[in-house]
């Protein structure tokens, strides 16, 4: 007992001190971690402009390992400030940076990057940045000239390549308001390292936003996706997410959805949709777990900070803990609206808990750099949430009033062509007039890059017997082989490579008269995934106003063009025969290849609404062609009318030489 009396004297001694200083450091250090920094005093030249002032300047770069000098890499940091000296608000802010050096972006502060992109991230083509958390900037008519409402500064971080920091200041070539509505002249130079430019208002466009308009207008785009708060509660919420269709070449299978948490969001439940990934490890072992001791994490559907969402299937429709809510549940299925307006969205709700300091019903945020994709579909970039008027929902009493979300927010999506990223389907051609077929394009949709040793990603594809279209890559070689022999044609060493696509198309020129011509087209899925309510879309440059009708499919015509002219043809399964089964074993799969799923129609053209059409050379043919949304690579060459004919033609003549000898016998 003596012993603890006399050694706990001299701890208080120590401890007590100790504590009081922790007490005085912890506020302080939480002050200043919720302060953000005042934004930089603005250029003496934002005092001439009486619109959007925008500065890039660069503030360092240093040299980074490693040391390889055509294409050294350097550190590079800069700021990018956007100061609103206009009369009106600044909504959901978004400002170009035409980044030329090869620039990976590593970090941005206050901001995100509008096509939804994660840090790291290339921009060497330039990006738009979009603000976060602070979107809007205000007046200074509103704030008396407050800065830390009108403007805000983005500290950009990255790596740049091939620079020369002894010469030069490796600069944008240009910046500029991304906003509509804005006219911005070529950014200027300032020094040795700073761009300026200050955009003004275009008072010649029309827009259908207000002045006094609290929220931005919903806008259009490829598919859209909607973020709405149906109900909040100090520590969570509940939100809908809609996905809606609005391209009518556009669609989805079995999408999968994937969000950033900025705010160390998890979620708890869902209802119409799941995460690919159940994991709540991050919680318990996180701060989330710190924070809720007494939740119950093993419940909690998900914790990563980027979830990527995936569909339910046809049978959870009516399932009572996962299913019920209209528009879920169609195995990831999204459609055009011209092909069923019932199937052109897709609908889930989860609960999503918060963290501190956003504990406030009326504190909420929805997750940004949205990413949505699906298998042999259309690229989607998706821009920014953008807070929207709230959206409004059937009563679910059958009464006659609508209800309202808490908040609401769209994300619009549009359809890509991303640089260096191949096609998922292609398409070969082939005519009555010629016995062998165009086949796809070498390496189409890509190929393995360890296939060099066995074949050429580089020869041309050799053009092959229509009995081919029906056998595996794999087990064409006899067969291309052989008829290179028959028809005298080049074999490369070694032989073109694949074109490694999952679906392929045949589009056949099938017959040629007076008053009008056919065509064939024949769908082969080579993939192991069946597609249910496929679709193809036939763009005809000239020959689409002459179409009566597709035979075995339902089919009709589009305008895709500003111009009002329909210039496509959609086609789709008919009833009970749009299902397009995968690549299945042949009847004797140790003697026969695998056969892939197929369908089939005939389609048939007039041509008294295109006078001219010269349908063999080349008008018959697709300058485009589309399979489920996704664009399809084309030959670069069509089929002749003489070339492989000259075996024919030999053949005739020897038969016409020894009926004349006979003759003259």
């Amino acid at each position: 007992m003596q012993m603890t009396t006399s050694s706990s004297s001299p701890s208080y001694l120590i401890i007590i001190p100790t504590f009081f200083l922790l007490i005085t450091i912890i506020p302080s250090a939480v002050i200043s971690q919720q302060t953000p920094p005042p934004p930089p005093a603005p250029s003496p030249e934002s005092n001439n402009c009486n619109g959007i002032f925008i500065t890039y300047l660069y503030t360092s770069g240093s040299k980074l390992k490693p040391t390889q000098p055509k294409n050294q890499p350097y550190r590079f940091e800069s700021t990018l400030t956007i100061l609103n000296n206009g009369a009106e608000d600044l909504k959901s802010w978004r400002v170009f940076v035409g980044f030329q050096h090869s620039e990976i972006l590593v970090s941005a502060s206050n901001a995100l990057l509008a096509d939804g992109s994660s840090f790291p991230a290339s921009v060497e083509n330039g990006t738009v940045f979009g603000g976060y958390p602070m979107a809007d900037l205000k007046t200074a008519i509103e704030t008396a000239g407050d800065l830390n409402q009108m403007s805000v500064a983005v500290e950009l971080v990255g790596t740049q390549f091939g620079v020369n920091l002894l010469t030069d200041v490796p600069l944008p070539n240009n910046i500029t308001l991304a906003n509509d509505a804005f006219n911005c002249p070529p950014a200027t130079k300032l020094g040795k390292n700073q761009l300026e430019v200050c955009c003004t208002k275009d008072e010649t466009v029309k827009t259908n936003i207000s002045t006094g308009d609290e929220f931005l207008p919903r806008q259009k785009g490829d598919l859209t996706i909607m973020y709405d708060i149906t109900k909040t509660f100090d520590s969570s919420y509940w939100a809908q997410v809609t996905i809606e269709n609005h391209n009518p070449l556009g669609r989805l299978d079995y999408w999968q959805l994937s969000w950033d948490w900025m705010q160390e969001e998890f979620i708890n439940t869902m209802k119409g949709a799941y995460p690919s990934v159940v994991d709540s490890s991050d919680c318990v072992f996180g701060t989330q777990g710190t924070y809720y001791t007494s939740l119950d994490f093993s419940n909690v559907l998900n914790c990563e900070r980027r979830p990527t969402i995936v569909d339910l299937p046809l049978t959870m429709t009516n399932n009572t803990d996962l299913g019920m809510i209209k528009g879920c549940c169609r195995n990831g299925t999204i459609l055009p609206k011209s092909m069923d307006p019932s199937k052109s969205s897709s609908v889930f709700q989860m609960q999503v808990y918060k963290m501190p300091p956003n504990l406030n019903r009326s504190e909420l945020s929805p997750p940004q750099n949205f990413r949505i994709s699906g298998i042999l579909n259309p690229d989607y970039k998706c821009g920014p949430p953008v807070r929207v008027s709230p959206s409004e929902f059937p009563n679910p009493n059958g009464l006659p009033s609508n209800l309202t979300s808490f908040a609401s927010w769209q994300v619009v999506c549009n359809i890509t062509q991303p640089k260096g990223v191949s096609p998922k389907c292609c398409v070969s051609f082939s005519a009555y007039f010629n016995e062998s077929v165009v086949p796809c394009k070498t390496c189409a949709c890509g190929c393995n890059s360890n296939t060099s040793k066995t074949c050429s990603t580089t020869a041309q594809a050799i053009l092959l017997p229509s009995e081919a279209l029906l056998v595996p890559f794999e087990n064409r070689t006899a067969l291309t082989r052989a008829w290179a022999d028959l028809k005298h044609l080049n074999v490369p060493n070694p032989m073109p490579c694949g074109d490694n696509c999952g679906v392929s198309i045949n589009w056949h020129l099938y017959t040629d008269y007076k008053k009008g011509w056919t065509a064939r087209i024949t769908i082969f899925n080579w993939d192991e995934t069946p597609f249910a309510d496929w679709f193809t879309a036939v763009q005809l440059e000239h020959a689409t106003p002459g179409f009566q009708k597709a035979y075995s499919f339902n089919a009709t015509t589009l305008n895709t063009l500003d111009s009002g002219e329909n210039n496509t043809i959609f086609m789709q399964g008919l009833e009970g025969l749009n299902y397009l089964v995968a690549e299945t074993d042949s009847a004797n799969p140790q003697k026969d290849p695998r056969v892939p799923g197929k369908q089939q129609s005939v389609i048939s053209f007039t041509k008294k609404l295109t006078p001219g059409i010269n349908v063999a050379a080349g008008d018959g043919f697709p300058t485009k062609l589309f399979f489920n949304g996704e664009e399809c690579s084309l030959p670069s060459v069509l089929p002749t009318s003489g070339g492989n004919r000259k075996d024919l033609t030999k053949l005739l003549s020897v038969i016409i030489v020894v009926f004349v000898s006979v003759l003259l016998l």
